[in-house]
């Protein structure tokens, strides 16, 4: 892939650019595409009639555009003007702010494959005017189609944020807007160093507890495919999953070994929500859940493995040592503990969302934070753990494994 700025060529387009031979083609329609790909991509013959015969005229006119972009960065320099991908960084919030409205007013499904804004305002209970200025702004960042006055979801809308989508992804989405009023106050926990306005996890209520579980759910299902080979569900007869959440991992390892057995162990403000998913995975059987507080109470003992997903980076660093420690206490001898979150290079600038997730912790928790590789191996090491490593995924999160 070759990124590159504008290169002109606009009225000329659609374009191509074929390589290695480096042949343009231009006003490219979709009917030529089967016929460039079966003679030039398999036969090696240009289709001549879209051929652009003249490098000489195309150069120029790359460069005339290269200049005429040049010039109006500087003129935006000389007028003191912020860069664009600046301002563009910062005007951001906008559109998430929109979309996220839109998630909570359900305006997807309300739109369907066709309705008017009137019709649209009285499924979602909205003024009149401010529904049709929001599915306007909709439409402009493409997530919303009008035609003839009528508004309809995208493929993408339609299948993530519709209640008619076959990856109805709505509950989770709405744990954003639950952040949206922590992330507001960003300068007051950077004065203060920690969060403000902090409620504990227990007393968040449904409203909060839900959309967070969700979203923990949607993003479990999706890392379990990588997580499981990585770890190798083989030996694991017994299986502790602290912070459990929904049970999605202890699901997924259940699924992958017949013999496994999984104690899920959360607070039980969250327990229904773990039973309700075991139950509709037919596991009630092999996966049972136990109510305690992760930061202070004992796990037990003669686990196999004890996996801790997505929960280092709530807690300080006292807090963690402490919760590695009681993890090693739980193992059975060559058990292993296995640590998922963001992981920061050593010098806690990258990678970007892990950096940027530190902030997120910053708003959230009286003293989280995303932490390094060297950070985990030595809570690990102090607690007894040898054979400590980390398993590089795809992905956001890597693995740090140490085995008692």
């Amino acid at each position: 892939l070759t990124t590159c700025g504008s290169l002109g060529l606009c009225e000329r387009g659609p374009n191509m650019v074929v390589y290695p031979e480096g042949v343009w083609y231009s006003g490219v329609a979709p009917a030529d595409v089967p016929e460039i790909v079966e003679s030039h991509f398999r036969g090696g013959k240009p289709v001549e009639r879209l051929v652009t015969r003249d490098p000489h005229a195309l150069a120029a006119e790359i460069r005339a555009n290269r200049d005429r972009a040049l010039a109006a960065i500087r003129a935006r320099e000389a007028a003191g003007m912020l860069p664009e991908d600046l301002m563009r960084m910062i005007r951001s919030y906008q559109e998430s702010r929109i979309v996220l409205t839109a998630i909570e007013l359900d305006v997807f499904t309300a739109a369907g494959s066709g309705s008017t804004a009137p019709e649209i305002g009285k499924k979602i209970r909205a003024d009149a005017r401010a529904t049709e200025l929001l599915l306007d702004a909709l439409v402009a960042l493409r997530l919303l189609g009008k035609s003839g006055g009528r508004y309809s979801a995208t493929p993408v809308t339609e299948r993530f944020l519709s209640a008619r989508g076959e990856r109805d992804a709505r509950a989770a989405m709405r744990h954003q807007s639950s952040l949206w009023p922590r992330w507001a106050r960003l300068t007051e926990c950077v004065r203060t160093g920690t969060a403000v306005d902090y409620k504990e996890m227990s007393d968040r209520g449904d409203e909060w507890t839900q959309p967070f579980i969700a979203a923990m759910h949607l993003n479990a299902g999706e890392r379990a495919r990588v997580v499981i080979p990585a770890v190798g569900p083989a030996g694991i007869r017994k299986m502790l999953d602290v912070g459990g959440g929904s049970g999605a991992y202890s699901i997924a390892f259940a699924k992958a070994s017949p013999d496994l057995r999984a104690e899920i162990f959360d607070l039980e403000t969250v327990l229904p929500i773990t039973r309700r998913h075991i139950e509709e995975a037919g596991l009630s059987d092999r996966v049972t859940t136990r109510a305690g507080d992760l930061r202070i109470d004992s796990f037990g003992s003669g686990f196999d493995l004890v996996l801790l997903s997505a929960i280092c980076h709530a807690f300080d660093e006292a807090e963690n040592r402490d919760l590695v420690r009681r993890c090693h206490e739980a193992l059975a001898a060559g058990g292993r503990l296995v640590i998922q979150d963001f992981i920061l290079d050593e010098d806690r600038t990258s990678p970007r969302m892990a950096a940027l997730f530190s902030i997120n912790m910053l708003v959230g928790t009286p003293g989280g934070r995303s932490y390094s590789e060297s950070e985990y191996a030595e809570w690990m090491k102090a607690a007894g753990f040898a054979e400590v490593r980390r398993v590089p995924l795809p992905g956001m999160t890597d693995l740090v494994i140490g085995r008692r």
